[in-house]
């Protein structure tokens, strides 16, 4: 069964999905905050087959997510990088980690920490604010349709 594309979608979750949205790319991502650039430490690193790294780096670089750029050590190498396009997503990484922090871990079980360099302490929670400061939960929210969002007064701050 062919995957359907969302490319073309009003919503923006479904077009981000379309671009990022399987497990491999995300964790390839992941990856890339972390330094890894080559093919090889990535492979290593995800245990990933490597027609389907070759796949996951090719849709990523046409997403324009990462860039392939001639290895930083001058050998005949290429690596990989993100683009300002894919460190926009490390919000995103940062918002799974917390979440698969409170959801996924049993109290007391070990895993890696997001700490802040110039502190060693660990990063803040994400939230989410309205423009007024107020912090907004999922019920603070809702989302307009784009048919109506072009008609809609806006509202200055």
């Amino acid at each position: 069964m062919k995957r359907k594309s969302f490319r073309e979608a009003e919503c923006p979750v479904a077009r981000t999905l379309d671009a990022i949205g399987d497990w491999w790319s995300l964790l390839i991502v992941r990856d890339a905050f972390d330094g890894l650039r080559r093919f090889g430490e990535f492979q290593q690193n995800l245990g990933i087959a490597k027609g389907m790294l070759s796949t996951r780096l090719r849709d990523l670089v046409e997403a324009g997510v990462l860039a392939s750029a001639p290895a930083s050590d001058g050998s005949a190498y290429s690596e990989y990088v993100l683009t300002a396009k894919g460190r926009d997503l490390f919000l995103v990484i940062v918002a799974l980690r917390q979440w698969g922090e409170d959801h996924l871990f049993r109290k007391g079980e070990g895993r890696s920490e997001l700490v802040d360099i110039e502190t060693e302490r660990p990063v803040s929670r994400l939230a989410l604010y309205g423009t007024d400061g107020r912090q907004l939960a999922w019920q603070d929210t809702r989302v307009i349709a784009a048919r109506d969002a072009a008609s809609r007064p806006r509202k200055s701050s």
